[in-house]
């Protein structure tokens, strides 16, 4: 009972300091805002930072201003995105290839049944390029793979370190104006690893609708989901997680606009949140 006394003053007081700093702050507490805050990486905020960033979230997700908060993510992916991947190097050997990759087995059998060639693969979110070079190997028969990602200087670096692979294109641009501009059918899209969840409910909605209306397409979406996410209580989406971003019912979203589910599994993946795969074709 003191333990958790304890903890709630904790909270409040820090919260109240985070407020404080704000308030007496306010430039700083944009600028924060602007350059993204939602991730905090390892000695990234100083202490008076991390205490504004709380002071913001919550404010955020007390007023459940769920906008505001995909901006927010959107600001960290698109100024720190190329930090954060340079501190998680390993994670195509590590987590990708033993975890992930059989559902693109999967995939190769769905396509191979096909009676249509799809011409495009398009990963959104593609952060070092290492999983769309993977694609391009994996299936010879593609001959486009476009990588899209919010952070210019990660894109830079992509297109740099994989100049000797003819097939990838590498662009900087949100990914909802990149389709709008640029998607056609015969197109199979992907995520890999957490790209779906900074869409709120709505958003995402919105874009797999546009997806579907492109024609004939696959999606293959890798995304978490909050282990406290029970879709039979609460079927719509939750924030989850220290960085409050998106849990999402994907099968119920997808279903919504107009794809059909040919693969959904789950894989453990630590105490706050599970990895959904699913595969949804229009």
């Amino acid at each position: 009972m003191k333990k958790k006394l304890r903890s709630i003053i904790l909270q409040v007081l820090t919260f109240t300091i985070g407020n404080l700093l704000v308030f007496l702050f306010p430039k700083k507490a944009k600028q924060l805002s602007e350059k993204g805050m939602t991730l905090v990486m390892k000695n990234s905020l100083s202490i008076s930072e991390r205490l504004m960033r709380d002071a913001i979230m919550k404010k955020v997700e007390g007023k459940a201003d769920n906008d505001t908060l995909a901006n927010l993510h959107q600001n960290f992916w698109k100024n720190q995105g190329n930090a954060f991947f340079s501190s998680t190097d390993d994670n195509f050997n590590s987590h990708f290839l033993p975890n992930c990759s059989y559902i693109l087995d999967l995939l190769k059998e769905e396509l191979s049944n096909e009676p249509v060639v799809f011409t495009t693969f398009v990963e959104i979110g593609t952060g070092k390029g290492n999983v769309l070079n993977y694609l391009s190997s994996k299936f010879p028969e593609i001959n486009r793979f476009v990588g899209i990602d919010l952070s210019e200087d990660q894109i830079i670096s992509n297109r740099d370190k994989f100049s000797n692979n003819t097939k990838l294109e590498f662009v900087a641009s949100d990914a909802v104006d990149w389709v709008e501009k640029n998607g056609e059918s015969n197109t199979v899209f992907l995520t890999a690893g957490g790209v779906l969840e900074y869409f709120t409910e709505e958003q995402l909605n919105d874009f797999l609708k546009q997806i579907n209306n492109l024609g004939k397409s696959y999606f293959v979406a890798m995304e978490p989901n909050g282990l406290d996410h029970d879709f039979g209580l609460n079927p719509n989406s939750q924030l989850y997680g220290h960085e409050r971003s998106f849990s999402h019912n994907y099968s119920k979203l997808f279903k919504n606009a107009g794809f059909r589910i040919w693969h959904m599994s789950h894989k453990d993946w630590n105490e706050q949140y599970i990895q959904c795969l699913v595969g949804a074709k229009s």
